[in-house]
Order: C-alpha cells, then structure tokens, then sequence
C-alpha cells in the first residue's frame, strides 16, 4: 500500500510526518457500568506517549469520536483530553481534532479548530460517519472499530481498500481507546458496516500489529481470507 506504517492502532505518515488515531472515545470508562475508574487515562496517554516517541511527529491527527458521551463531557473527560493535548506537545508535535459523530460536546473541551475532515497532501483524514466532501486519493477513516477473529484470539485490525470507494483508496483504523467494543469483520457484509466509505468489504485487506514481534501482518482480502478463517 502507498507509503505509510501501521502500528500500535496507529498510522504513520513519513511526508509529512503525521500521525493518525480513530475513535479516543474518551470518557468511556466513566459510561462503563463498572464502578471502579479502569484506568483510561493512564492507558491512553501511555500508549500516545510511546507512538509520538518512536515516530516523532510534527502532527498527530484524531480522526474522530474524540470524547464519548453525546451531548455533555464531564471535568475527567475534559482533563484526559488535556492529557492528550500536553503529550503532543510534550514531543513537539501540534495535536489536530476532526469531528466525529460522537462529538457533539467537543467544544466544550476543546477550544482550538475542529475539523470535519483534514488534509495531509493527496490523502484525506475523516472520521468516516458520512461522505467525505474533499475528493482525495486515500481516506483515513476510523468509526467501525475492526476486529479479527484468527485461530480463536479476536485482535484489533486495520482494513485497507485499494481504489474501493469512488475509485480511491480506504484505510479504516481499529479504535484507539481499548475500553472501545470492536466489530469482527470476519462474517460482515458491507451493509454491516456504518461506513459509507464500505461499498465492497471483501476487497478490503485486513493488518494487524503484532505487539510482540513489532510488526504489521497483512492478510489476503477478505473475500479470499475468510474461507481460511
């Protein structure tokens, strides 16, 4: 696929170099019905902290569904949001929202621009709820939150499209925020998908990030891979 590095639920963009996360959902422990915090805040910025520090961006990008609850953010969401912000700046890096349909409070906690969609060059970052307006030659999408379900073990995925939607090509994103519920991909159609940016989902590759290797595996289509499924 065209230039750019999967890992960590992330994507990386080398020129220029950006970095790309989908579906924060922050504040979704607080929506949990556990009543213990299950430790969001640390577990994001952790994670954020360790992509900035490996990649070095100049930009990193949240491709929607920043917060999770409609409507209002509490002060805790409000301040892991903050948390985000202080570590791309922390590194250097200036932090961009786009909007996703979850984030109709985003306002709240963000005083800076909200974008409904972002550009890096040819390739286009949204959040994938809607038609993106910009025409672009690759979109950059989260909402779905893929999943994959290999030899019994459901790992989050990305899926990517080579001239899928309206002749250009589609890279959906797994959710970033681990408390996030994913979708198996395994057994879906297209119309199981909320994406409209999903016309055919069996020309879409899956990749996934081995955490323990550090390395991305791509897979065959899933119109061939699900029979090895």
């Amino acid at each position: 696929m065209r230039d750019v590095e999967l890992r960590g639920r992330a994507a990386y963009f080398d020129d220029p170099a950006v970095l790309v996360v989908a579906d924060v959902h922050v504040g979704r422990d607080e929506a949990s019905d556990v009543s213990f915090p299950l430790g969001e805040r640390d577990d994001l910025r952790e994670r954020l902290d360790a992509l900035v520090a490996h990649f070095r961006p100049d930009t990193v990008v949240v491709a929607g569904d920043v917060v999770h609850t409609y409507g209002y953010a509490t002060d805790r969401a409000s301040a892991v949001v903050d948390a985000i912000a202080d570590c791309c700046r922390d590194a250097g890096a200036r932090l961009v929202l786009v909007r996703g349909n979850h984030d109709t409070s985003l306002d709240g906690v963000w005083e800076e621009a909200i974008h409904d969609d972002y550009r890096l060059g040819d390739v286009v970052v949204a959040h994938g709820h809607d038609h993106p307006e910009p025409a672009a030659d690759c979109y950059v999408v989260g909402h779905d939150h893929p999943t994959i379900e290999i030899e019994g073990q459901r790992r989050p995925c990305f899926l990517y499209g080579e001239g899928v939607y309206r002749g250009s090509d589609v890279l959906m994103l797994p959710a970033f925020n681990r408390l996030a519920a994913g979708v198996s991909v395994n057994e879906m159609g297209a119309e199981d998908f909320q994406s409209p940016l999903v016309v055919d989902v069996d020309a879409f590759r899956p990749a996934v990030y081995d955490e323990d290797a550090q390395e991305t595996l791509w897979f065959p289509p899933l119109g061939e891979f699900r029979s090895m499924l």
